[in-house]
């Protein structure tokens, strides 16, 4: 992230005095404390690690879309992201039972994949009347994007989470594999190609009219 280097460069171009100003401003408040007017109500709501967590990855997404060089290396959108999770997790889903589950992303880039699969899961848990709980884990090669997904666990208070990501050159996945010890997959009996056409047939339901919803934007 080279977080050190940008305090001079933004000093350098007159800009570092206005970012302070923006944190300082009484329009805003980017603490957990509520700011009080002066008859005792709340003026601005203290922000909780899960909020803090999402206007992180609203603005990883929003400058990532517009300074794309490198496309889908940074960010891919969450239109995407979610029919990926469910073509994962639909087919499987009456087979969800109550239990501890680890979820794993080898190429975890922001991390928005990983934690879209783990919402996923736990709707569908929930929906059938499981209980479940998640383990993430991940690397990336990228060390900017690791620091960003692991900035993001950190603000919504997963760092148990943010624990189990590794990240940098080193974390090549199919030469470095950072959890040997871990398993991620439990080998089924391959489904018959009548389901995974049913499977299929179910997405597109699923997904109808969301191509041209997109377009539209």
């Amino acid at each position: 992230m080279e977080f050190r280097n940008q305090i001079p460069r933004l000093s350098k171009v007159d800009a570092l005095g206005i970012l302070i100003d923006k944190f300082l401003s009484p329009d805003i408040n980017l603490s957990h404390c509520p700011v009080m007017n002066g008859v005792g109500s709340v003026r601005h709501p203290g922000l909780d690690n899960h909020v803090m967590g999402t206007i992180f990855e609203e603005l990883v997404r929003r400058f990532n879309k517009e300074n794309n060089e490198k496309a889908g290396e940074h960010w891919t959108p969450r239109d995407a992201v979610k029919p990926m999770a469910n073509l994962i997790f639909l087919p499987n889903a009456d087979r969800i039972k109550s239990g501890t589950y680890l979820l794993y992303d080898g190429a975890l880039g922001t991390g928005g994949m990983l934690t879209v699969a783990e919402k996923t899961l736990r709707q569908l848990a929930a929906e059938r009347g499981k209980e479940v709980a998640t383990h993430l884990y991940g690397q990336e090669i990228n060390a900017e994007t690791y620091a960003i997904c692991k900035a993001d666990l950190l603000l919504k208070g997963e760092g148990d989470a943010a624990d189990n990501i590794g990240g940098g050159p080193e974390y090549y996945t199919l030469s470095n594999d950072a959890f040997p010890s871990r398993h991620f997959y439990n080998p089924q009996p391959l489904r018959t190609l009548e389901e995974i056409r049913a499977d299929i047939l179910a997405l597109e339901k699923d997904t109808e009219g969301l191509l041209e919803e997109i377009l539209k934007r």
